[in-house]
């Protein structure tokens, strides 16, 4: 793993962020590259185990839209960027698109937007807030892909399918009716 339990402990308590020792933590974190079109971010969820040790699993993603979006934006302002921060209880179990179960956006996220429609993720611009379908889900449904292209315009997308396979499999098994889900920068670390 490139982060341990106690790194990203860390790393949240240097921001006065949250850590729950009794339900499922998700945190991504945004890696230092602002190259667009790859899954070079990380997803983790640590959550308690019926012996109360905390588990962690490690995921490539992507936080950041694929080049198709940047140069396409769904948005006037320009693709949306999800700023890094933790959101609580920002997502539900839901449906992606109307199509399968992801994990939905259902409160205000803070997002930047990127309008210049270059491959280069800009992170710099003006701060929006509402609900924007900032979701997390699978990006190729029977596999994995190697570029992120459509499967992003926003939202947090997972590289391979049986790691979001798992992913959702922990989600639905905590019985949680919200999840909070925090963004780190790997500058955090």
């Amino acid at each position: 793993m490139k982060f341990t339990i106690a790194k990203i402990q860390e790393a949240l308590d240097k921001k006065s962020y949250q850590f729950f020792d009794t339900r499922l933590n998700i945190i991504g974190v945004r890696s230092s590259q602002t190259k667009a079109n790859v899954f070079d971010d990380w997803l983790y969820i640590i959550y308690p185990e019926n012996t109360g040790k905390m588990i962690a699993n490690e995921f490539q993603i992507t936080t950041d839209p694929g080049t198709y979006w940047l140069e396409n934006p769904l948005s006037v302002d320009g693709t949306a960027i999800l700023v890094p921060g933790q959101y609580i209880d920002s997502h539900t179990l839901g449906l992606h698109r109307k199509k399968y179960e992801a994990i939905v956006q259902q409160k205000p996220l803070k997002v930047w937007r990127d309008n210049n429609k270059d491959n280069i993720i800009d992170t710099n611009g003006k701060t929006y807030e509402g609900i924007y379908g900032i979701n997390i889900h699978s990006s190729n449904p029977k596999t994995e892909s190697s570029i992120v292209e459509k499967w992003s315009a926003g939202c947090q997308v997972f590289k391979k399918v049986a790691d979001f396979n798992l992913f959702m499999d922990v989600c639905k098994k905590s019985e949680q009716k919200s999840f909070t889900y925090t963004l780190l920068e790997e500058s955090d670390f």
